[in-house]
């Protein structure tokens, strides 16, 4: 009696770009079936969001590494084109695949690309199966006492704390299954995900994208700068973040794995959970109020009326404002990819306030540059500062970069190493005066409120 083969399942990674504590991975392994893995490049499905420049160079190394990686295990990484739609089902009946598993997005596209798929695969004869993975809790499942999303963070953050547990991270699976033929796979470099003018090469210097760093990171955080955060993730100059950013955006690393291992060094009511707590929360908003990236979420201020300045915003990008505070920021960013947070906080106030220019810009400047691009948290943070958001700090609260740069860089250490030319005539002379910009965008408020208020 001849055995019967087993099933073939795909197995499709999106931004979960690791083997350990993957459900869908877990899943898929547990089923018995022969794995095919797939990553699918359909930027056109992204909801006028496709991965910026900087997000590109980053999942173009990740992927190689997930290459290899699942080589280590007896498997490889397929590349195909989308919509996803199409590309599933052609890839299904290729291998002969019954059912596809994946890790659930939240963002607005690509969740109406999930529930598309959850409604058209099983007419082709394949189940589909997805998993949570790249968030501790589901951004619907916390909710106020009236059923409604919350919009402050600090009562989001207690709740969490009462209804949420975190289990514990799987490990990664010791083979998978390969199929018994393989399917044909577009090369990696057929994305073009890496630029053709090398502008990439000093994120190179920066960062290493993949797995193993991620979990190095993480490893290094918690042992060291973990122990001060309170204090030291204010201070730019120094390395006292976790710099796990980008690693989460992309799955390198999975949020219950960096909340096991800080949970060894420290209370999970420390303000570092809080954090892995915010990021949650910006899902939370996002999955609530769709919008969030193109409008602002109170509507008055759609009235604003901001200058629109070609010249101070191109000025702003390339950190040329003679601010030095958020020159240094703006040209951490260019060269790295990557902005101390308390810096995106100045650099961003400065733009929305001081130059009154809508934060939209400023956001799209970020979506493209930042390696850790992530389109909840940088909305959010964009409409924090602009004080157009949820839990948003008031319009009128005005960062003075000057004021922040004495108190945060007294040593002037973080500005002198972005701006070598800083103190010499080759440094331009402030493009604006923090105080005048400042009344000039109170009145722009008062304006909006109008004279009742």
């Amino acid at each position: 009696m001849t055995a019967t083969a087993p099933p073939t399942v795909i197995l499709w990674f999106r931004q979960d770009l690791r083997l350990a504590d993957n459900p869908a991975l877990d899943a898929a392994v547990k089923s018995g079936a022969r794995i095919v893995p797939v990553y699918l490049w359909s930027p056109e499905e992204e909801g006028g969001w496709a991965p910026g420049a900087a997000s590109r160079w980053w999942l173009h190394r990740s992927l190689k590494d997930l290459d290899k990686r699942l080589g280590e295990k007896g498997s490889r990484l397929l590349i195909r084109r989308g919509p996803a739609l199409v590309a599933l089902r052609e890839l299904a009946a290729q291998c002969g695949a019954q059912a596809i598993y994946w890790n659930r997005r939240y963002e607005p596209a690509a969740v109406a690309v999930e529930n598309m798929l959850r409604d058209l695969l099983p007419h082709a004869g394949v189940l589909a199966h997805s998993f949570q993975a790249s968030l501790l809790a589901e951004p619907w499942s916390i909710q106020t006492k009236t059923g409604g999303p919350y919009q402050v963070f600090t009562p989001f953050w207690r709740a969490f704390l009462q209804q949420v547990k975190v289990g514990a991270p799987i490990g990664s699976p010791g083979s998978i299954p390969a199929p018994a033929q393989w399917p044909e796979s577009l090369p990696l470099d057929a994305l073009q995900l890496i630029p053709h003018i090398p502008w990439h090469q000093s994120l190179e210097a920066h960062w290493t994208p993949g797995e193993a760093t991620a979990r190095e990171r993480l490893l290094t955080f918690s042992k060291g700068p973990l122990a001060e955060y309170d204090t030291g993730r204010d201070l730019p100059a120094i390395d006292g973040t976790s710099r796990l950013s980008p690693h989460l955006h992309f799955g390198e690393v999975s949020p219950r794995q960096v909340w096991a291992q800080a949970s060894k060094f420290s209370d999970t009511s420390s303000r570092y959970h809080a954090e892995i707590v915010w990021r949650e929360f910006a899902a939370h908003l996002l999955h609530h109020f769709p919008t969030l990236p193109e409008r602002p979420k109170n509507a008055a201020f759609e009235k604003l009326a901001w200058r629109n300045n070609a010249q101070d915003f191109e000025a702003w990008c390339h950190g040329r404002t003679g601010i030095a505070l958020v020159d240094a920021g703006m040209r951490q960013l260019w060269q790295t990819g990557w902005m101390h947070n308390r810096v995106r906080m100045v650099v961003g106030s400065l733009l929305v306030k001081n130059l009154l220019h809508p934060w939209q810009d400023g956001e799209r400047w970020f979506w493209d540059t930042l390696v850790d691009a992530d389109l909840a948290s940088n909305a959010m943070g964009w409409q924090w500062v602009a004080g157009t958001g949820p839990d948003a700090a008031p319009f009128f609260r005005v960062f003075n970069a000057d004021t922040q740069a004495e108190k945060f860089d007294s040593s002037g250490e973080y500005r002198r190493r972005w701006i070598p030319e800083i103190g010499t005539a080759d440094y331009p002379k402030p493009i604006v005066d923090l105080k005048s910009t400042r009344q000039r965008a109170l009145d722009a408020y008062q304006a909006l409120r109008g004279p009742q208020a």
